[in-house]
C-alpha cells in the first residue's frame, strides 16, 4: 500500500467534550500521567562561566512550571552537570514508574549523561531543545550568552547515541515561551498518559461472543501483549447478584439521574425504565468491585430468562459509564471498548460506532450504533426511546438516541492484524446536519470531504472490524504521538490531495513506531 500523509487538515487540538455533568454523573478519577523530568549541561562550563548555570536553571524551573500545568505529576530528578550526577537521576526516575522522560537539553551536553537515564527508566523518552528567547541578541552577547542557547548542538549526537542503543526516542525545538512547541510537548505527555492508562488499565470482558462475529473476536492474551494491562474475564452472574441487590430508593435516585440527563420519550414504558436504572446501579457496582476502566459485554438470552432481561437492559448504565470515563460496549468488542478508552483519556468523548448508511446524494456517511454512547458529546439532551425490538438481539427496553456534536471528528479503531498486532486505524471527518433516523440508535452524518462509497471501501480495506469509536475533534496528531508511544502502527484513511478535490482515497499505511513529531 502507498504510504503518504495527509497534511491537509489543521494541527488542532481535540475539542473538550461539552458542558459540565449533572452532579450524579461525575467523572471518575482517572490515572494521572507521570512525567519524569530531567535537565541537564556539561558540568565545564560552569567555572569558565558563572552566570550561566543560574541562567540555565532559572530555565529548567520554568519547564518544570510548564510540564506541570499539563495536568500531570512531575518527578523532577534535578538539573545533571556530569555522568555521576545523571546516574542519580536514573535511579530516582527508574523507581519512580514515569510513563514518559523529559530530557530537557539547556546546552551542549554528552550523550553520556542521557543514555542511562533512558536505558533505565523503561519508559518513552521524550528531548526538548528550548532555547531563552526566539532568538540571540548577537551584538551583545559573549560565548557564556551564547552557550545558554545552544540546546541544539547535543540533540544530534543524543539521537546518533540512542539509535545505535536501540533507544527509542522523539524530540521537540523551539525556545522557552514558545506556545508550538509547548503544544506538541503537550501532545506527548498526553499520548504518554493513554499509554499509561493502557498499560495499568483493568479491562473487563462479560458473556461471550456474538454468534458469527469473527472480526471482533480477540485472543485475550494480546490485549497485554499489545498494550499491557489487566484482563478480567466476568460472568453475567457477577452482574446479576449486583442488581438483586439494588434497593428501590437507588432505583429512584438513577431514574431521577436519567430524567436530568435525558429526554424521554412517550414510547418508553415505566416498567423498562425502571429495569434499566436497576441494571445501571448494579453495572456501577460491578465497575467498582472489579476496578475496571473499561467493560465489552454481550449475553444471548432466551425467552426472556434473567440473563437476557441483563443483557437488554444495560444501554442506559453503560452510556452513564462511558459518559463517566469507563467505556462499556455492547456485542462483546474488547477492541472497541479500548478504542474508546484511548478517544475518551484524549479528550474526544469516543462513542460505539458502526456504519449504517451511505447517503450519495449529501456526500456523507452515517454511522452510529443502537447501543452504548458517549452522552457527553451529543449535540443536543440526549433521547432515551423504548424499544419493543433490538434489532438482531434478543430482549427489549429503552435505547439511547442523539447525533455527535457538529464539526471536526474523528473515527477511530484497533485493527487485529494475522500475526496478532494491533494496528490503529483513524480518519478524520466532520459531522453535518442533516435529517436522522428515529429508532433509538446514535446517528451522525459524517463528511469526509469525498464520495461516501469510496471513503466506505478505503475504510474497510484498512482491516478494521465493523466497530469503532467516533470522538469529537481533530484527533489524528494525538493518535500519532499516542502510536509511537506504544509502538504501533497507525493507517490514516484519508484525501490522496486537498479537502475540496475528490480524488480517490488512500488508506495510509504503515505510519512507523518511530515516526517523529
Amino acid at each position: 500500500m502507498t504510504t503518504t500523509f495527509d497534511t491537509s487538515r489543521p494541527d488542532e487540538p481535540a475539542r473538550p467534550p461539552g458542558a459540565a455533568p449533572p452532579p450524579g454523573l461525575h467523572r471518575i478519577t482517572a490515572r494521572r500521567t507521570r512525567v519524569g523530568l530531567v535537565a541537564g549541561g556539561l558540568g565545564a562550563y560552569w567555572p569558565q562561566f558563572p552566570d550561566l548555570l543560574p541562567q540555565l536553571q532559572r530555565s529548567a524551573d520554568r519547564v518544570s512550571e510548564r510540564v506541570r500545568a499539563l495536568d500531570c505529576d512531575v518527578v523532577d530528578a534535578g538539573f545533571v552537570s556530569d555522568a555521576q550526577d545523571a546516574a542519580r537521576a536514573a535511579e530516582t526516575l527508574r523507581v519512580a514508574g514515569c510513563d514518559i522522560i523529559v530530557g530537557f537539553l539547556t546546552t551542549y551536553m554528552t550523550a553520556s549523561m542521557l543514555v542511562p537515564i533512558a536505558q533505565r527508566s523503561g519508559a518513552p523518552v521524550l528531548l526538548i531543545n528550548l532555547q531563552p528567547t526566539e532568538a540571540m541578541d548577537h551584538a551583545s552577547f559573549d560565548t557564556g550568552q551564547w552557550l545558554a542557547y545552544c540546546g541544539a548542538c547535543p540533540l544530534p549526537e543524543m539521537a546518533n547515541a540512542f539509535l545505535r542503543c536501540g533507544i527509542d526516542f522523539r524530540s521537540v525545538s523551539g525556545y522557552l515561551e514558545d506556545e508550538r512547541a509547548w503544544a506538541r510537548i503537550g501532545r506527548w505527555i498526553r499520548a504518554a498518559g493513554v499509554r499509561g492508562a493502557l498499560r495499568h488499565g483493568r479491562h473487563g470482558l462479560m458473556g461471550h461472543l456474538y454468534p458469527g462475529m469473527l472480526d471482533v473476536s480477540t485472543d485475550l492474551t494480546l490485549v497485554p501483549a499489545n498494550f499491557g494491562g489487566h484482563m478480567e474475564v466476568l460472568e453475567f452472574d457477577d452482574l446479576r447478584v449486583r442488581v438483586a441487590a439494588v434497593t428501590d430508593a437507588q432505583v429512584e435516585e438513577r431514574i431521577a439521574l436519567a430524567r436530568e440527563v435525558f429526554d424521554l420519550d412517550p414510547t418508553v414504558q415505566e416498567e423498562d425504565f425502571r429495569w434499566a436504572a436497576k441494571v445501571s446501579v448494579g453495572l456501577d457496582r460491578l465497575v467498582d468491585d472489579f476496578a475496571l476502566d473499561s467493560l465489552a459485554y454481550y449475553h444471548r438470552g432466551l425467552e426472556g430468562e434473567q440473563h437476557e432481561r441483563l443483557g437488554a437492559g444495560m444501554i442506559l448504565g453503560a452510556s452513564l459509564l462511558t459518559a463517566r470515563g469507563v467505556p462499556t460496549t455492547g456485542e462483546y468488542e474488547l477492541r472497541t471498548s479500548l478504542a474508546m478508552l484511548v478517544v475518551d483519556r484524549l479528550g474526544g468523548g469516543g462513542s460505539f460506532t458502526e456504519l449504517q448508511a451511505l447517503n450519495f446524494r449529501d456526500n456523507v456517511v452515517e454511522m452510529g450504533h443502537d447501543g452504548p454512547a458517549h452522552l457527553a458529546i451529543s449535540r443536543r439532551r440526549p433521547l432515551l426511546r423504548g424499544l419493543g425490538v433490538y434489532h438482531g438481539k434478543r430482549g427489549w427496553g429503552v435505547s439511547v438516541e442523539f447525533d455527535v456534536a457538529h464539526g471536526p471528528v474523528t473515527t477511530f479503531g484497533i485493527a487485529q492484524q494475522r500475526d496478532g498486532a494491533f494496528r490503529f486505524v483513524a480518519s478524520a471527518g466532520e459531522v453535518v446536519p442533516g435529517p436522522l433516523l428515529e429508532i433509538g440508535n446514535t446517528t451522525s452524518r459524517v463528511d469526509f470531504g469525498c464520495d461516501p462509497g469510496e471513503w466506505t471501501d478505503a475504510w474497510s480495506a484498512t482491516g478494521i472490524s465493523h466497530h469503532w469509536a467516533l470522538g469529537v475533534g481533530d484527533l489524528l496528531p494525538h493518535l500519532r504521538a499516542t502510536a509511537d508511544l506504544l509502538g504501533v502502527e497507525l493507517t490514516e484513511v484519508a484525501l490522496a490531495g486537498p479537502r475540496t478535490n475528490r480524488q480517490e482515497l488512500s488508506a495510509l499505511e504503515s505510519r512507523s513506531a518511530h515516526g517523529r513529531s
